[in-house]
């Protein structure tokens, strides 16, 4: 299982992401870097020894007209880390755009999805390898970006997303970031039991005993931040259990 570290950019800065709440989000303190600019930050993951990482513009997930993706490219060139990038992609175009900027995997989330059609148009555009759809959820209920109305719960989601040819999911739940409450374990107990994804999961992780735990579960990878800033994880001990970086 793989280990992959998070990098939440809001108005230029890399913020310290908390339950969703991003009007209340804070520029990031960290006791692996004592800078909030994401290049910084991104090149304290790759000396730590981590080869990937998860970045989320969050101006761009939120329909800002101004995204960091001369950031986001800059890490990709500086750091040679591989980049899976959230920026509220809705077309193949904006898609096209993230993997110039340097992105080796798109994720395209259901928050701000426009319907199932682009996810199984950009698999097969892209191939499986390259395409991740997160399935957001609060609280274990469906954030969606098209009209739901209801009709799908997350579990219903991932059976149409397989009809797509989607071979990797990311479950996240929103409420469960930042807050050290723990992973949904039940949830993805159902997800692994149900569907042959790929899976990675974000969103509570408190320490190496947990990602110990859901490693044991046959999760494919875990997305942690808070865990990693506050010290509560470090790479010794994620070495010492097998876990990949």
């Amino acid at each position: 299982m793989k280990v992959i570290p998070v990098l939440d950019i809001l108005n230029g800065v890399a913020v310290h992401a908390i339950k969703g709440l991003r009007q209340e989000y804070k520029s990031l303190k960290s006791v692996i870097c004592d800078s909030a600019e994401p290049l910084d930050v991104a090149c304290a993951f790759r000396r730590l020894g981590f080869s990937e990482i998860y970045v989320a513009d969050l101006d761009l997930i939120t329909r800002r007209k101004q995204g960091n993706l001369h950031a986001i490219g800059r890490i990709a060139n500086e750091t040679e880390l591989r980049l899976m990038v959230d920026a509220g992609v809705s077309s193949i175009a904006n898609a096209k755009e993230l993997f110039r900027t340097g992105a080796s995997r798109v994720i395209i989330g259901t928050e701000t999805l426009s319907g199932l059609s682009f996810v199984e148009e950009a698999v097969r555009f892209f191939g499986e390898e390259k395409i991740v759809v997160s399935v957001d959820m609060k609280n274990g209920r469906l954030l969606c970006g098209f009209d739901n109305e209801g009709r799908f719960e997350p579990i219903d989601l991932m059976n149409k997303l397989r009809e797509t040819g989607l071979r990797q999911v990311i479950l996240l739940d929103l409420v469960r970031v930042g807050s050290g409450e723990g992973v949904n374990k039940s949830f993805l107990r159902e997800a692994l039991n149900e569907f042959d994804f790929k899976v990675f999961v974000g969103g509570g992780v408190r320490n190496i005993d947990d990602l110990v735990e859901l490693k044991n579960m046959g999760a494919s990878g875990v997305l942690v931040a808070s865990a990693i800033h506050s010290g509560a994880i470090n790479v010794a001990d994620l070495v010492a259990a097998g876990l990949e970086i």
